[in-house]
């Protein structure tokens, strides 16, 4: 939750010879998309001092002053040997100078493509760099001998995480953050922060995910008891979950039916943030991006990424009246591989005029192309409107790619369980459930359809309830969907006051499942389900689960609806 606290740096030692130092925000203040839920954040860095010294990641210039006092206060800054940097952003120039002016001695550490970058950052060919490629070690002494991964994406292309075995600690950059401030250095009871990383992700790393998919192989190979991540808390109770959760939501995109090729280059990172709110938009509507910064990719993977995608936006600045170099290759591609029956998109951003976004949407139109949104033009850098205009395009496209499929695609029939979910709107329900001797049911009312792939519903279940017990994650149960005509027998019974352990199901006309929870014979239909997971809500427990098989038992019935007399009456 943001607020206006005045920003500053917390330090805490978190493992040997090493600290951090939080430069925390505690309000969001960045027109970028990874930034709307509004939580605040914070710039992490990381100090380790033992024979030689070293600095990871300092902040950007809105922290410079207060982040050096800090320092300062600590070590003799002066003496500093080395500052290793994930990667290059421009914002972090003028902390990485007034470093240089404290010690002018500074070796810098990062990746070949950092390098580029940090030279026309601080607008000096002279800087002492070393240039890690992944093979080479820097040795800090008392066994912090530093390992060096480079993890690049598009968005970052100069991406480098550092491990230190004498800590076990993985220093991963933009990997396995969240944009969440709060005095919890930690994060202990992790699964508060599971929809901040989930954010995170879906924001940077979902168009990346071939990328991300990569990385993740080449950092499983080091012990770690430790994520030091760029932002939010430090990943140490959650490692092993997170780690697997980056592989499954990676999975999920790298696996998408529907794949959208989105090309571009970016001068000052104003285009590239509104790559990423459309990619977020895209994303969010089920269909996977390919996210391609052609200044860093070769012509041969454009043109197999353009082939395979079922369709493809195109963004660019404006530098000089013209369309970057890199751009006008990738235009010269896409109209080259592209079939005209694929859905196409333009944007971009400019300083005072817009002719490359100009050129790239004239050439496409000239080519007969369809476009999936208006070309979008922003002057200078994007706004909160902007962005959310951005990601509504991004979905539009993502919806209008999958409408053209469906047109393609004949309607198939629906299936038995898929007829059985379709009556459970507003439906008046009996939830049975059967775990070894124990076993039990509720009336329902409150349940909806959550989620079409997997088919999955949500259901409140009141603590008190006896059935409670058998709807934790993992457990089975079946939703029987009662017929109107009938149903006030059903509903009649399960209503009544049991005795505890008495038989839920004596008198009432059953059979089973093969995992054993009771169908009501008398049902107009049944769905199978597993929990998958629940959050707690008031005086209720809100229960997720997928639906495994279903049936409908009486086609020419007609689901039964409780008419509620108040939101108290059930």
């Amino acid at each position: 939750m943001s607020t206006n606290k005045a920003r500053d740096v917390q330090v805490y030692p978190i493992a040997t010879d090493t600290r951090i130092l939080r430069s925390r925000s505690w309000s969001r203040l960045r027109f970028e998309i990874e930034y709307a839920l509004a939580k605040g954040t914070t710039a992490n860095s990381y100090l380790i001092e033992s024979n030689k010294t070293a600095i990871i990641d300092p902040p950007g210039e809105t922290f410079t002053e207060i982040y050096l006092q800090a320092l300062q206060q600590r070590f003799h800054v002066e003496e500093l040997d080395y500052v290793i940097l994930g990667h290059v952003n421009p914002n972090r120039a003028a902390t990485l100078k007034a470093l240089l002016e404290i010690a002018p001695q500074i070796t810098f550490v990062c990746s070949n493509p950092g390098a580029k970058n940090l030279r026309g950052a601080l607008e000096n060919p002279d800087l002492q760099i070393l240039v890690m490629r992944g093979e080479e070690t820097l040795d800090l002494g008392n066994g912090h001998n530093l390992q060096f991964i480079p993890t690049p994406n598009p968005r970052y292309a100069d991406q480098l995480c550092t491990y230190d075995p004498q800590t076990e600690i993985l220093y991963t950059d933009k990997l396995f953050g969240a944009h969440v401030c709060g005095d919890q250095v930690f994060d202990e009871g992790w699964e508060i922060y599971n929809e901040d990383r989930r954010y995170y992700f879906d924001c940077l790393m979902a168009p990346h995910a071939r990328q991300v998919e990569t990385a993740l192989d080449k950092l499983a190979d080091f012990p770690v008891r430790m994520y030091a991540n760029g932002h939010g808390p430090l990943v140490r109770y959650g490692l092993i979950d997170l780690t697997k959760a980056y592989r499954e939501w990676s999975q999920q995109q790298t696996s998408a039916d529907l794949t959208v090729a989105l090309i571009y280059a970016s001068a000052y990172g104003n285009t590239a943030t509104l790559a990423q709110a459309i990619a977020r938009g895209i994303t969010k509507a089920g269909v996977a991006v390919e996210s391609i910064n052609c200044e860093f990719t070769e012509p041969e993977e454009i043109r197999a990424a353009v082939e395979k995608a079922d369709g493809f936006i195109m963004g660019s600045p404006t530098l000089g009246g013209h369309a970057p170099t890199p751009v006008q290759t990738a235009l010269g591609i896409v109209l080259s591989t592209a079939t005209n029956n694929k859905l196409a998109g333009v944007f971009g951003s400019f300083g005072w005029s817009g002719e490359a976004v100009d050129l790239i949407e004239g050439k496409l139109k000239d080519a007969g192309y369809r476009f999936g949104f208006d070309t979008i033009r922003v002057k200078f850098k994007p706004n909160d409107a902007t962005l959310q205009l951005c990601e509504e395009a991004g979905t539009d496209f993502a919806q209008a790619l999958k409408k053209a499929r469906k047109v393609r695609s004949p309607r198939q029939p629906a299936t038995s369980v898929e007829q059985a979910v379709g009556r459970i709107v507003g439906s008046l329900c009996v939830l049975t459930a059967k775990e070894g001797d124990r076993s039990s049911a509720m009336l329902a009312s409150w349940v909806s359809q959550a989620s079409f792939s997997p088919p999955g519903l949500t259901i409140a279940v009141a603590k008190e309830r006896a059935v409670e017990t058998l709807t934790h994650s993992g457990n089975k149960f079946v939703l029987n969907i009662l017929k109107e005509g009938n149903h006030l027998g059903l509903m009649k019974h399960f209503l009544k006051p049991f005795g505890p352990a008495q038989d839920r199901f004596a008198d009432v006309a059953t059979q089973e499942t093969e995992s054993g929870s009771p169908i009501l014979t008398d049902a107009l239909a049944y769905l199978e389900c597993s929990v998958q997971n629940r959050m707690e809500s008031g005086d209720h427990w809100l229960v997720y689960a997928t639906v495994e098989s279903g049936k409908v038992l009486n086609q020419d019935g007609v689901t039964a609806v409780h008419h509620r007399k108040s939101a108290t009456h059930y």
